[in-house]
């Protein structure tokens, strides 16, 4: 997406309600540390790899869960927030918590999210009282206007136990002063017989605009004072410190834990870091949001669908940036580089690197299509889905009939089958729905294809489809985006026959 401050605002606010919840229209390893004495938890089964971990991932989610995860203060701004020294780490190894707060002492409780009965999480650990300060300023580098901190570390977790999944770590301060979570995918060691969930952390961090500045913005607003380069090394802005698991990938990993599907857990960048993560594994989810991609993990992905995995993409505007990881202070692959339209004057570039910019266009253009089988095509729009397969085996179950149109479930993004750019032959639609986005008219695709060697390739084409999953009742009444619970049966219907069909 490209978007000024006003925009961004008006994304966020579309998107917003799922925790609680852009191109304008057109084409557009870590040192060890000493382990934290004390704590409190239930660490669960030991971590194992392949199916076992799939075995040990369901029988942890058949375990009481802690409906008290959420945040229910946040208090004041700089009141308590953090951001951990890994993106993602192993069963048992360290993980540095970097904490600023204003109270005297604080404690971080680790919720493994899941379904839990309804919970949605378990706590799994809890620390002791630790002692709190208020941290330095952030900087900004003069050249990438990147903003990071230097805060030292405040203590470090032993993940020993953990099960794998995905984490938020809970910051409290003392006396009820505020509250804020950190993210965290305690990531599996292997994927072989499973279904990978992919956290698109990348993406989190380029819509990240703690300290003023992120990937589409800078203080005066707009691309001319836009970070060049983001890092990790800070906490994530919004209320709860959570970037966008809540809202784009949360509902779908609650669904596959509930239906018991044997799961891997892992992020963007580590599928970048490894040629051999997916070997071996049924499928791979790219959750709602997942916009930014390196040429790694592009390549990756696609040898995987060329081995056999099936890949569905749960939201639109997938794999549509192409970006670099070079290290932090703290470690390797911290920090995310996205030049854009600038892309010439990247350093990198000019040292042999790929460009920064978009996938789709020069140098070297390798438009995601040729991937997803669908192409971004635009933003905002808010429009009916519309079935035009009912018969599809991805549709067994929901009743659909030809025609039939679900109320604002096409929105903010959309993607489509646009045959001028590269796009997999034998390409199915289930849905193909009008929208106008800013007075353009075009379609909204949901697609499917099997290549060549068997794997098949799901595309829903419209960014609310993880969001859709929560919604249960009528319309309105802070329903997220007006979705209707029967939108959401519908889509919680084909996405279940999704998971099964590509994890049997």
């Amino acid at each position: 997406m490209t978007l000024g401050a006003t925009g961004r605002r008006r994304f966020l606010g579309l998107a917003a309600g799922a925790a609680a919840g852009l191109t304008a229209c057109g084409p557009g390893g870590h040192p060890a540390h000493p382990a934290h004495p004390g704590g409190t938890g239930t660490p669960g089964p030991a971590p194992a790899s392949g199916p076992a971990s799939a075995q040990a991932a369901v029988a942890e989610n058949s375990r009481p869960g802690d409906a008290d995860w959420r945040i229910v203060d946040a208090g004041p701004a700089r009141a308590i927030e953090g951001w951990a020294d890994r993106v993602s780490a192993l069963p048992g190894e360290p993980v540095g918590l970097h904490v600023s707060t204003t109270a005297p002492g604080f404690t971080v409780t680790a919720y493994r999210m899941g379904w839990y009965g309804g919970a949605r999480a378990r706590k799994v650990w809890k620390s002791g009282p630790l002692p709190g300060t208020a941290q330095a300023p952030f900087t900004v580098e003069r050249t990438t206007r990147t903003v990071s901190t230097a805060w030292p570390r405040s203590t470090t977790l032993d993940t020993t136990g953990w099960p794998e999944g995905c984490y938020l770590l809970r910051l409290d301060a003392d006396g009820g002063a505020g509250q804020r979570y950190v993210p965290l995918t305690i990531r599996s060691r292997g994927t072989a017989g499973t279904t990978v969930l992919v956290n698109a952390v990348a993406t989190w961090q380029a819509y990240n605009e703690w300290g003023g500045y992120n990937l589409y913005n800078g203080p005066t607003g707009g691309l001319p004072t836009r970070s060049l380069a983001v890092t990790f090394d800070r906490p994530y802005q919004y209320d709860d410190g959570a970037g966008l698991f809540l809202v784009y990938e949360a509902p779908l990993l609650a669904l596959a834990e509930r239906l018991g599907i044997p799961l891997s857990y892992t992020t963007g960048i580590d599928l970048a870091a490894d040629p051999a993560l997916l070997h071996g594994a049924k499928a791979l989810l790219s959750p709602g949001h997942d916009e930014y991609w390196s040429p790694e993990q592009r390549a990756h992905v696609t040898a995987a669908r060329d081995a056999g995995t099936h890949l569905a993409f749960l939201g639109a505007n997938c794999c549509y940036r192409r970006v670099r990881y070079e290290p932090s202070p703290t470690g390797p692959d911290r920090t995310v580089v996205c030049w854009k339209g600038a892309w010439k004057d990247d350093p990198g570039y000019r040292a042999g690197h790929p460009a920064t910019t978009d996938f789709r266009s020069p140098p070297a253009a390798d438009p995601e299509s040729s991937l997803l089988g669908v192409l971004y095509d635009g933003y905002p729009v808010d429009a009916p889905y519309v079935v035009t397969n009912p018969g599809h085996w991805l549709l067994d179950g929901t009743g659909a009939k030809n025609g039939d149109s679900f109320p604002h479930l096409v929105g903010v993004e959309y993607d489509r089958v646009d045959p001028s750019f590269p796009t997999p032959a034998g390409i199915e639609l289930l849905a193909h729905s009008p929208v106008v986005c800013e007075g353009r008219h075009s379609y909204a695709d949901t697609a499917l294809y099997t290549a060549h060697s068997g794997a098949q390739v799901f595309a829903t084409g419209t960014m609310r489809w993880v969001e859709s999953l929560e919604a249960t009742g009528p319309a309105g009444n802070g329903a997220i985006h007006n979705i209707d619970g029967r939108a959401g049966d519908f889509t919680r219907r084909v996405t279940e026959n999704l998971l099964r069909r590509f994890s049997a």
